[in-house]
């Protein structure tokens, strides 16, 4: 299945947690991979301002320079972060909840927008527990 979020500023970190587990059912393994170049999907704790501590770091992480990046050189850091943090992550659910830790959300982290972005969630059901 495919869900779609908006995202309003050029970076911004989303809280996707309640869309991923409202498509569960049942126990498996949720894969949660975004489809774009530009933007990540990771867990995060989201205290307040940590959405935007997340930003600055990887913002103070990346050296100022002369890209090579073809068709827009200062856009390449966008590219280099959605590496860093990755594209997607395996979630265990049990009952159509998903297993995180007391603070852990699913975040989308937004590093070219404001635009549409797809994410491709694929549900692996157990067919029994162990």
């Amino acid at each position: 299945m495919e869900i779609t979020v908006g995202t309003s500023r050029s970076r911004e970190v989303i809280d996707i947690t309640e869309k991923i587990e409202s498509n569960l059912g049942g126990s498996g393994i949720a894969g949660v991979f975004v489809k774009h170049t530009t933007a990540a999907v990771t867990t995060a704790d989201l205290d307040p301002g940590t959405d935007l501590d997340y930003l600055d770091a990887i913002e103070s992480m990346t050296p100022v320079k002369k890209w090579r990046h073809p068709h827009d050189p200062p856009h390449f850091p966008d590219h280099l972060w959605a590496s860093f943090i990755g594209p997607g992550v395996m979630l265990p659910f049990h009952d159509g909840k998903l297993q995180l830790g007391a603070w852990q959300r699913v975040i989308l982290i937004e590093l070219d927008g404001p635009r549409e972005r797809a994410i491709a969630v694929t549900i692996l059901t157990a067919d029994e527990e162990r």
